[in-house]
């Protein structure tokens, strides 16, 4: 499954992930692959938690990015 993740660097220098598509799903990490790992994680778990609870789990991605010269 794949899931749209956004990272930001707040003030102190902290990477920031958030998962739009899962409601308070967010993690953090000193370096940005950090913060991509410790998302992946934390999507793992959010995803485990919904199966326990027999919520819907929101469907994966399906996008392509294009890059152009500006």
């Amino acid at each position: 499954m794949k899931y749209r993740v956004l990272i930001e660097q707040d003030e102190d220098g902290v990477f920031v992930a958030e998962v739009p598509s899962l409601p308070g799903c967010f993690s953090q990490g000193q370096t940005r692959d950090e913060a991509l790992e410790n998302i992946q994680e934390a999507i793992e778990l959010y995803i485990e938690s919904l199966n326990a609870h027999d919520e819907p789990i929101p469907p994966s991605i399906d996008e392509e990015i294009v890059e152009v010269a500006g």
